[in-house]
């Protein structure tokens, strides 16, 4: 926000459900950095447990403050968040997310806050008729802007009549540029050393919870297709969640255990996309994939499902190619092509680094933020 420090300094309070590693974490993480950097003021709170990336936040000075709620309706937890929310007279109350922000609108009933913004993460609900999506249309009220983090998920949201139309804007995600480095012939001979891989080993990568929205099922197929016609490569997963011992197990049917890796959760995730040689994303539906600008700042040539915003990101034959979704065969013969041609690989991954570098700052994002918070 190197544009604003001229302005008058602001009361910004997130809410989030929690800080657990995840996109949206991230972004709101980064987001709360730069703006108490800029001078605002900055508080989180989260409607459930802290999570894992709290002390990020809490090392920079920033407090988290957890209603640790409980599962169905909690009056304990609802009356932690107002008393949050009280501590911040005449705060910007930013929310993302449909439950935090419903929460949030009950609770903050009388309240003086300023604003009431929240960003709708990903393309929407999967149960769009759900007690909770009943539950956020009623907060719209008292909404003053919700922001769908791409195109393609606003346009979404003003079709599904989600938000009123006037209220209805998108505000890309942003991410720390700055801390990522293209990758380089250094670190890939590092991951592969590392990984006990041979040193011409080429890796394709991905990273995101293994669950069935990411699709890595059709990742590990097209992986399958690959070792066919290619002995020198591997296949990293980073990440975690409920559908890691089905993958593993279908790793084991598909014969392809000795060239895949499952790395877990990892908090350096910006040195193994360093080392990679191809990015990944099988995903069945994406709002702004956070994954895909990480790797487009690391100067990766990115295959990924042409869903929701991926197209905002990856334009198709510029700094990647698009697939369709859950086809592996198709994923896979985007991967060989860019396996096939280095050069022309190597050019996706740096038009990539040079778009992020235009467009994907969390500097950029925090601009169109401060403002909505002051009303424009």
């Amino acid at each position: 926000m190197s544009d604003g420090s001229h302005k008058s300094p602001l009361e910004i309070v997130h809410v989030v459900e929690n800080l657990e590693r995840g996109g949206l974490e991230r972004m709101v993480i980064d987001l709360a950095g730069v703006q108490r950097a800029a001078g605002h003021r900055c508080r989180v709170i989260c409607l459930f447990q802290p999570g894992a990336l709290a002390g990020e936040l809490e090392a920079q000075g920033i407090e988290v403050h957890a209603c640790r709620k409980r599962g169905g309706f909690d009056f304990a937890a609802l009356r932690r968040l107002r008393g949050g929310l009280r501590a911040t007279p005449g705060a910007v109350v930013h929310t993302h997310n449909a439950n935090a922000h419903y929460h949030t609108a009950a609770a903050a009933i009388g309240l003086p806050i300023a604003r009431l913004i929240n960003t709708r993460h990903g393309m929407g609900a999967a149960q769009p008729r759900s007690r909770g999506e009943w539950l956020y249309r009623r907060t719209m009220h008292r909404t003053d802007t919700v922001a769908a983090v791409c195109e393609a998920a606003r346009a979404r949201f003003a079709q599904q009549g989600v938000a009123p139309r006037g209220r209805l804007l998108a505000v890309p995600n942003g991410i720390r540029i700055e801390r990522f480095s293209p990758a380089s012939a250094e670190c890939r001979a590092a991951l592969r050393s590392d990984l006990g891989l041979a040193p011409d080993t080429r890796i394709i990568g991905t990273v995101g919870r293994l669950n069935p929205v990411k699709d890595q099922a059709t990742l590990l197929r097209a992986f399958a297709h690959l070792r066919g016609d290619f002995a020198d490569v591997a296949l990293v997963l980073v990440g975690d969640g409920a559908l890691r011992g089905s993958l593993e197990s279908q790793v084991a049917a598909l014969g392809i255990g000795d060239a895949l890796r499952f790395l877990g959760d990892r908090s350096d995730v910006r040195e193994l996309l360093q080392g990679f040689d191809v990015f990944a994303l099988s995903s069945l539906s994406e709002g702004y994939s956070m994954a895909l600008l990480e790797a487009c700042a690391s100067g990766l040539p990115i295959v990924a499902t042409d869903v929701g915003g991926n197209r905002e990101i990856v334009v198709d034959g510029r700094n990647g190619l698009l697939v369709p979704l859950a086809r592996d065969d198709a994923l896979a013969d985007a991967v060989a092509t860019l396996l096939r041609d280095p050069a022309g690989s190597a050019a996706m991954g740096c038009a990539g680094r040079e778009w992020a570098l235009r467009e994907a700052s969390v500097e950029t994002m925090a601009r169109r933020y401060d403002a909505l918070y002051r009303g424009g």
